[in-house]
């Protein structure tokens, strides 16, 4: 990989606070979810994300959510499960006109339901935003 390719993956997958070494577990995998994003993820990371089935405890949650996908507070607390404390959670969702695209809101609703906070946004591509969630008692 170039410096400059390199220095690309850290612009995306580092603006979430991710580093090489993190296991990272993802949830909601599907067709449209951004393959260079995760591809920037695992390069950053070193190592493929860990997938529903994996039962690691992991550094950060990337849970990929659209609407229609059933209960946003369910899906939290499905997330933490594995979760190492002090860790994060992304809530990846369609940007607004896009299809799936779930209210900012919903998400503030969701969370401190789930025992989370969300501390941050970020765009991480052209058809995903994402929010990060910690634990309420790691602000």
């Amino acid at each position: 990989m170039s410096e400059a390719e390199a220095a690309a993956v850290d612009n995306v997958a580092g603006k979430l606070g991710f580093k090489e070494g993190d296991l990272i577990q993802e949830l909601g995998y599907d067709e449209d979810v951004d393959f260079d994003l995760r591809a920037d993820i695992e390069d950053l990371v070193g190592s493929e994300l860990l997938t529903e089935d994996d039962h690691e405890v992991v550094d950060a949650v990337i849970l990929w959510w659209r609407d229609g996908d059933g209960d946003l507070v369910d899906a939290l607390v499905d997330s933490l499960t594995t979760l190492n404390e002090g860790g994060m959670v992304w809530v990846l969702t369609p940007k607004s006109g896009r299809d799936g695209y779930v209210p900012p809101n919903e998400i503030q609703e969701a969370a401190p339901t789930a025992g989370l906070h969300a501390t941050s946004s970020a765009g991480v591509s052209d058809d995903w935003a994402a929010t990060r969630l910690v634990s309420r008692r790691n602000k």
